[in-house]
């Protein structure tokens, strides 16, 4: 069994166009353009994913008399061909992690599985062949690491093994009940840092400047940590994927149960052209393989001369070199190099404790009742194993239309540093959408039908009586209602306020302002009625110094299940009201409008 897929030495008087074409382009595209041609794909593949199957501005309104609006659901499952996350969904890291911090299954457990398994033939072929940061990583390596040259590093040093510490940081942090690996983990750190780089770029040309979110702390910690992965190129190409990249260490331990390998025959002359070539430092100074490393990109069996190269079964045997000629001074483990790895492990798990203990001593504070609690979307689960199970990739943020949610900065700490958050001043949740959850990777966010999704409550409007505009007695206001009538949700009605009375102690009629009342039994929080009031009489009359209804969360204004139908709960609390009016009102043995069952 051969896996040769290079394209094979030739000499230049054999040469044709394509080669010379290739060679224009790069050395590896000349030494391995199928491995080339595949990251490409998969690089615009993610791109398209993330620009345009997330973007929600392809969706047209419904037909006003269609009743319920879902067009920006109809537009999302119309595009999704391939799952908006299926790139975060096969990174093992994340939904490995996010289970053990989380105590649970992850549904995305299974697609990393999945991809571990093709691994096991193409090993570490998610970071050779697939992966969207590692193509971005060698864009920038091309156009900047290589031409600064100075900050080089050598082949061997204290960095080698840092991915591996990194892991089990990560992995230990999980084990303590925090989620760090949105920090490290390849896809998060690719898709939120396009999310905070190029998508506001998207929005200000497509939509208009006025409509990109604003910046907070958050931003610029995750704009750092994005300008650190590519800028370690600087010290070689690459560095994050050969060293650093705790997803890569996820792969490489998965290299222990391959089937297939790289071998060097008998017929090699040692002329370096491999090592110097090799993009994940996967090759030893006597051209034999460090297999943990390697990803089967076949870079360097496209430059071998004597074509010594070969991409076989693990267990081929036929005519190969001899190892340790020349001598590689790569020894088994001594009493350094034990010493070293109990040193990065006891690193490696003091570093996932300490970010775990800084995470708890900084964090969301849920025990206190009157703590900050922003206001999730809809089919968030609760909010400790939401804190637990949300990746931060961002690409939620991505596929809200009018951008309701917004990443969280410190406000909770560490604990919820860039979690989602609806900012209802800036736009309220649209009913026709459920997009949030449908490419959400983790589960945090619950894959909702319509129909569910419009009754879960997110949160509750709440009325200032003393700066709504009716109540206060300074002008007629109906924006909240209109609003809310518009949307379908019809859970803010008018009463009549500051009415004037005659000598007689009788109301005057048509006197005093109608003024909004919230009814708790229909709202859902989707901050519709906030948005307006914000922009109208806040941000375009100035009447107001904030909105006169706010949308807040907490214990009994909102619904946070693992599981479960939210129609069924809205049914049963229903069922729960008419029992207790009936209680309270008996009707003399009529009970005709109790449903049948509880006849």
């Amino acid at each position: 069994m051969r896996l040769d897929i290079f394209l094979p030495f030739v000499k230049k008087s054999q040469a044709g166009k394509l080669h010379r074409w290739l060679k224009r382009i790069g050395p590896t595209w000349l030494s391995s353009p199928v491995r080339r041609v595949v990251q490409a794909i998969c690089f615009v593949a993610f791109l398209v994913l993330f620009f345009y199957v997330c973007w929600p501005y392809t969706a047209r309104p419904d037909d006003a008399a269609s009743g319920w609006p879902s067009h920006y659901a109809d537009d999302l499952a119309r595009k999704e061909h391939v799952s908006a996350e299926f790139f975060l969904v096969i990174d093992p890291l994340v939904s490995l992690s996010t289970a053990i911090a989380a105590r649970s299954w992850v549904w995305s457990l299974a697609c990393a599985g999945v991809i571990l398994l093709v691994c096991v033939v193409i090993p570490r072929g998610f970071c050779g062949w697939l992966c969207p940061l590692g193509t971005l990583i060698d864009l920038f390596d091309w156009a900047i690491g290589s031409r600064v040259t100075k900050l080089r590093v050598g082949d061997n040093g204290w960095w080698v093994h840092i991915k591996y510490y990194v892991l089990l940081a990560t992995l230990v942090a999980a084990a303590c009940g925090v989620l760090v690996s949105g920090f490290v983990a390849a896809i998060p750190v690719i898709t939120r840092g396009l999310l905070f780089t190029l998508a506001p770029l998207q929005t200000g040309i497509g939509r208009g400047w006025h409509q990109v979110p604003p910046l907070n702390a958050g931003h610029f910690v995750s704009l750092g940590l994005f300008a650190a992965v590519l800028g370690l190129g600087l010290f070689k190409p690459r560095f994050w994927c050969r060293y650093v990249c705790p997803s890569g260490a996820v792969f490489s331990l998965g290299n222990l149960f391959r089937v297939t390998e790289r071998k060097v025959e008998d017929t090699c002359i040692n002329c370096n052209k491999c090592v110097e070539i090799c993009p994940f430092d996967a090759i030893k100074p006597d051209f034999t393989t460090r297999n943990t490393d390697c990803t089967q990109c076949q870079t360097c069996g496209g430059v071998c001369p004597t074509h010594a190269i070969k991409f076989v079964e693990r267990w081929n045997l036929v005519q190969l070199k001899v190892e340790n000629d020349p001598p590689n001074h790569e020894t088994p483990l001594g009493r350094r190099g034990f010493l070293a790895a109990g040193v990065g492990l006891a690193t490696g798990i003091a570093s996932g404790l300490g970010v775990a203990g800084v995470a708890k001593s900084w964090g969301a504070n849920l025990d206190d009742p009157l703590a900050w609690r922003p206001i999730r979307p809809p089919g968030s689960v609760p909010e400790a194993e939401f804190l637990q199970m949300c990746i931060r990739c961002g690409e939620c943020f991505k596929a809200c239309p009018n951008d309701v949610l917004h990443p969280i900065g410190f406000q909770q700490g560490f604990d919820g540093l860039w979690t989602p958050q609806v900012a209802a001043d800036w736009a309220g949740c649209e009913s026709s959408c459920n997009a949030c959850g449908q490419v959400c990777p983790t589960g945090a966010i619950r894959a909702l039908p319509l129909d569910e999704k419009r009754v879960c409550r997110i949160g509750l409007a709440e009325l200032n009586l003393t700066t709504c505009l009716p109540h206060a007695g300074r002008e007629a206001c109906q924006l909240c209602v209109d609003e809310c009538v518009h949307a379908g949700y019809n859970a803010i009605e008018f009463t009549r306020v500051r009415t004037e009375v005659d000598t007689s102690g009788n109301p005057v009629e048509d006197s005093g302002f109608l003024a909004p009342v919230v009814i708790a039994d229909k709202c859902v929080g989707c901050g519709l009625c906030q948005t307006r009031c914000y922009g109208i009489n806040v941000a375009d009359k100035r009447l107001l110094t904030e909105s006169a209804i706010v949308i807040s969360a907490g214990s009994g204004k909102e619904d946070r299940m693992m599981d479960g139908s939210y129609q069924l709960l809205r049914a049963s609390e229903n069922i729960d009201r008419l029992v207790e009016q009936q209680k309270r009102q008996p009707s003399e043995g009529n009970d005709s409008y109790l449903p049948d069952f509880l006849k």
